[in-house]
């Protein structure tokens, strides 16, 4: 039997809690600061190493890599029956949709056997005449459609373990091609400049860039961000082609270390907007294209716990905010001005009444801005919805409509829409057993839809395959918690006999996790496995409140997220859904604290656990602002430099509360060792501490499988991912008796 890496434990390391944090401009106030300062013990804490080099950390890395081979080595005909029954459900060679963008329609395609997508356009006078466009012409006679390859990401990847292009964008008159290349996983990108005329690339722009990339009215001018030593942008630039990147000058620069810095385009392309973002705060700059000053100017100043987004219309600002202390975001709108916030008013219909008023009825995610129409994304009922606003010749609603659809649980949004003037938008729709679809949608009538693209699944019937969607009660009494279920109907088990059963979730952010179609996740339901989605407060499901306090799940009240995850898996059990030796569980990075806090909760509700690059120590982590992306995320958790916030995660933080003697489930962690989200050591730390709290006679093997060339997005090569994938459900399958 293979022996754990027995790594080294010094009781004398400890983090200091209450210190003033030695690089943030805008730590806590010094009268909330611990004080004296209290150390938090931290035995592993020698694994944390930020250059990456030190040849105890790797040999421990590796050594832990080593034994999780060792432990898993039976597994390796079922990782790859898994990675060939997950390859099946795919067509290889493919397209995503195409989309209109002046002469050019734009999409990328994958081919069989190339790991990474191929960008092409084609012009639009090469189509086919004929109405509607049969789109499954550009698989079959690329040639006769004018194809032209503009980005191909395998030559990129060529003397690269890892390749991850940032942005892809087209120049003003389409004859250049900005993109940004990260081959690290670290997320610092190299921004270049290429001629599609000719294929030469005619910039390359090093140092702390950004992934985005904005260009200007014209392809003379460029824009990007730089990061600051905490992996932060806060820095906006403007780049002159074929000028030496030391000759760019800065326009913009965000001291505040609890922003992140943002830059995009109007949807009509007359606007540069530079947002400067917090967890809670936002205020958005902009530089008007017909301007040749190039002149920032402020939308609106920022004001504590107030969010706004901003687009363009037809002269007017058109503006998503909780302006007000409003549970959740509203419609506004007024004249393109600076430092126009109060002048702002809703927008409403034609009865006069607000189409989105901030109230926990609708919630309101984005708008897309077109010349007659705005197209709103948010929410009701915890499932995410899409109006349509229809504007007359005085700019005025003429109408407002829902898009309905049959099932009763899906995901929809936005189809990636290039153009301003036009009628017809693209939606993407699925469900989580309706593959992919790319709609269109003509804005005048919703009932007229095409079906540009459907995702082909080959192999997959939809007809084996059945799904639901339930709530479940927290342990408050009030509250009740959105699950959404997936399984195999050939291999349903009757009603009252506990099932093989997944549980997953995430949780934090404020983000959802809706009811997406998985291919690779078809193999563990053609097993007998039942996949459930617990939409746990923390995440935005029914609206900010499902998120913000007092009653959703940041600050001080973070363990409603992991209550409820507990909650949820309590629930299965108790209505023999499941039980405790067939079920497993996942989360992956925040989603990664959530399992970490609700095993340590519950150890003895689950068999197996996946760890998937996340983020366990949190305390550690959290009171150091020389981390990469710590002092951003003091508007998520807390700052436990401060006493009630070092009181309360130190309860909950994963690594400072696994069960001394306690019987743990088996648990896989995984990591990047590049990885500027969720720092490597991380899991190291997590595995380690497992190892010697619990008790080894009754709980399950603790693996580590930390990947040394990638990031927190694990791999990028589409193939290695589905490898990845395959080492995961192997190891569920394994622990649960499935295999």
């Amino acid at each position: 039997m293979a022996t754990p890496p027995n790594a080294r434990r010094d009781e004398n390391l400890a983090v200091l809690c209450g210190a003033d944090p030695s690089r943030s401009n805008n730590g806590p106030d010094p009268s909330k600061l611990i004080d004296p300062p209290k150390k938090l013990s931290d035995p592993y804490g020698w694994m944390r190493n930020e250059d990456r080099k030190d040849q105890e950390v790797l040999d421990h890395l590796n050594a832990e890599n080593a034994y999780t081979k060792t432990v898993t080595g039976h597994l390796e005909s079922l990782r790859t029956k898994l990675y060939d029954e997950m390859l099946g459900f795919v067509q290889e060679t493919d397209y995503t949709s195409p989309k209109k963008r002046g002469d050019y329609v734009y999409y990328t395609r994958t081919i069989a056997g190339k790991s990474y997508k191929v960008h092409c356009r084609a012009l639009l006078s090469s189509l086919p005449s004929s109405e509607p466009i049969s789109w499954d012409g550009l698989a079959e006679s690329p040639i006769l459609l004018g194809e032209e390859v503009i980005l191909d990401e395998n030559l990129l990847a060529e003397g690269h373990s890892y390749c991850s292009v940032g942005s892809c964008k087209p120049s003003p008159s389409q004859k250049f091609l900005a993109y940004t290349l990260d081959n690290t996983g670290g997320e610092t990108y190299t921004l270049y400049v290429k001629n599609l005329e000719t294929g030469e690339i005619l910039e390359t722009l090093k140092g702390e860039i950004d992934s985005s990339v904005v260009w200007g009215a014209d392809d003379n001018n460029l824009f990007y961000n730089i990061m600051d030593e905490s992996h932060r942008p806060y820095q906006f630039y403007h780049h002159k082609v074929g000028q030496p990147i030391t000759s760019d000058s800065k326009l913009f620069e965000e001291n505040d270390e609890l922003f992140w810095l943002g830059c995009g385009k109007s949807q009509d392309g007359s606007y540069i907007f530079i947002e400067s973002g917090s967890k809670e705060t936002t205020e958005v700059n902009y530089i008007d294209l017909m301007d040749e000053s190039i002149t920032v100017k402020c939308v609106a100043a920022r004001r504590p716990k107030t969010l706004y987004d901003v687009e363009h219309r037809l002269g007017k600002w058109v503006i998503t905010t909780n302006h007000g202390g409003l549970p959740n975001m509203k419609l506004v709108e007024c004249a393109a001005e600076p430092d126009c916030e109060s002048n702002w008013v809703d927008v409403v219909d034609e009865e006069g009444k607000p189409l989105f008023s901030g109230d926990y009825v609708k919630t309101l995610d984005a708008v897309l801005p077109l010349k007659g129409h705005v197209v709103a994304y948010g929410r009701e009922g915890g499932i995410p919805r899409v109006w349509v606003a229809k504007f007359n010749e005085s700019g005025k609603v003429e109408s407002f409509q829902r898009l309905e659809f049959e099932e009763e649980a899906y995901d929809v949004g936005g189809g990636g829409n290039l153009e301003f003037d036009t009628d017809d938008v693209l939606i993407s729709y699925d469900s989580l057993v309706t593959p992919l679809q790319s709609i269109k949608v003509n804005l005048d009538d919703l009932s007229n839809r095409q079906i540009i693209k459907k995702k082909n699944v080959p192999g997959y019937d939809p007809t084996k395959y059945a799904c639901a969607r339930q709530t479940v009660l927290s342990r408050d009494g009030s509250t009740e918690i959105p699950i959404s279920i997936v399984w195999n109907k050939d291999l349903k088990k009757t009603e009252g006999e506990p099932q093989h059963l997944h549980l997953y979730g995430y949780g934090s952010y404020g983000a959802c996790m809706d009811c997406y179609f998985s291919p690779s996740r078809l193999p563990l339901l053609d097993r007998g496995l039942v996949y459930v989605i617990a939409h746990v407060r923390g995440g935005g499901e029914m609206g900010r409140q499902w998120y913000e306090e007092p009653n959703g799940a940041k600050y001080m009240c973070k363990k409603n997220t992991f209550n409820d995850f507990v909650d949820v898996a309590r629930y299965l059990q108790d209505n023999k859904m499941t039980a405790p030796d067939i079920m497993s569980t996942e989360g992956r990075s925040a989603g990664g604290l959530l399992i970490g806090a609700s095993v340590n909760q519950a150890p003895e509700l689950f068999k197996v656990a996946i760890f998937g690059v996340p983020f366990v120590d949190v305390v550690a982590t959290m009171v150091d602002a020389t981390i990469p992306l710590t002092c951003v995320e003091w508007e998520e958790w807390g700052n436990p430099n401060e006493e009630k916030y070092f009181q309360y995660m130190s309860e909950y933080s994963p690594t400072n509360n696994v069960r001394q003697g306690g019987a743990y489930p088996s648990c896989l962690l995984t990591g990047g060792l590049h990885d500027p989200r969720v720092q490597f050591w991380e899991p190291a730390k997590m595995a380690a501490e497992l190892r010697h709290q619990m008790d080894s006679e009754k709980s399950g093997d603790i693996c580590l499988k930390m990947d040394m060339t990638a990031g927190h997005f694990s791999a990028s090569d589409r193939y290695k991912y589905y490898r990845e994938l395959a080492f995961d459900w192997a190891f569920v399958l394994d622990k649960l008796g499935l295999v």
